[in-house]
């Protein structure tokens, strides 16, 4: 471990150019973590990811979150994340940034992805909390710090407990920020409110930002200093998730919080059987994607969840101004 660390020189200068850039301030505002579209055989489908990035530009979103848990990470091969880097960027042209998840609960594992992958077309990297073996906070800061050493790409940090298994504390992300000029942001996606604030509150940096990792939570982490979400939901919802999400950074807590009712009852349903299981569904019947498919060991929503998030947006399309034009 210490002597793939001693690489770290050249990559250090690498890093300090790219903040410099300031390519972090892109990962602000509305970021959709993207689910991803698979035909009946199972094959990435490319057509349908091509009409939901066109849609998601069309309506405004800040950046794209790829390869994440919404994008079926666990389940994706490494020709499939080259071939979902190529169709998003062939439709963004670079005009909108591209984050890419990749993390793995193997240190050395995840050095060696981030090396061997084609870096030129993506801005910045989400890595999760290593998962399943449970490491302390003392292995997760030297994960995290290791992976930094050899990353020439901003990070955003992932904290998701309820998947991961470990809660990665405030102290820990304060301690990598400090330490790891190209560790950018936080994407927070845990129950503890206290985290958000508690991160904000002790940055030492004004580069760094905390972003929410929950849709149901976002307005709570925008008033405790958060900088945006990136979502689930606005995947189907864009212009009006998009809306929410910067009057509440801009101080409009009554759009904001009007906006947030009003998508109580959706943003359930699209929950209640798992992600991505429910936003496909979504997805599906607003004729985004082809095939409403996931790769085992996820499954689609029964037919019943099925109906209920259909009638929900068949309210919500009266009133909303995010359903596609029907060609």
């Amino acid at each position: 471990m210490r002597k793939r660390g001693k690489k770290s020189t050249f990559v250090d200068k690498t890093i300090l150019e790219k903040v410099k850039m300031d390519e972090y301030r892109t990962f602000q505002g509305l970021g959709v973590a993207l689910v991803t579209p698979f035909n009946p055989d199972g094959s990435v489908d490319c057509r349908s990811m091509s009409r939901l990035v066109e849609y998601q530009i069309a309506r405004g979103v800040d950046f794209f979150v790829l390869n994440g848990s919404t994008g079926e990470s666990s389940c994706v091969y490494k020709e499939d994340r080259a071939k979902i880097i190529d169709c998003v960027y062939e439709i963004t042209g670079g005009r909108i940034p591209i984050v890419m998840g990749l993390g793995s609960n193997d240190t050395h594992r995840v050095m060696e992805r981030i090396q061997g992958m084609d870096k030129s077309r993506v801005d910045g990297i989400l890595s999760v909390v290593p998962y399943y073996n449970k490491p302390t906070q003392e292995g997760i800061y030297r994960h995290f710090k290791t992976f930094a050493e050899v990353c020439p790409l901003p990070i955003i940090l992932y904290n998701i407990p309820g998947r991961t298994g470990v809660n990665m504390c405030s102290e820990t992300t304060l301690r990598l920020a400090k330490q790891c000029p190209n560790i950018v942001g936080l994407k927070e996606a845990g129950n503890d409110m206290d985290i958000v604030s508690e991160v904000v509150n002790g940055l030492q940096r004004a580069d760094f930002c905390v972003l929410s990792g929950d849709d149901g939570h976002a307005l709570a982490h925008i008033e405790r200093g958060a900088k945006g979400v990136i979502s689930v939901i606005g995947n189907a919802l864009p212009l009006t998730f998009g809306k929410m999400v910067h009057a509440a950074i801009n101080g409009d807590w009554d759009t904001a919080l009007a906006i947030e009712s009003r998508l109580t009852n959706l943003n359930a349903l699209l929950f209640r059987e798992g992600n991505p299981s429910g936003i496909k569904t979504l997805l599906y019947q607003m004729m985004l994607i082809n095939h409403n498919v996931l790769r085992m060991p996820l499954l689609p929503c029964t037919p019943m969840l099925q109906k209920e998030i259909g009638a929900e947006w068949k309210l919500l399309e009266q009133i909303l101004e995010d359903a596609p034009v029907r060609q």
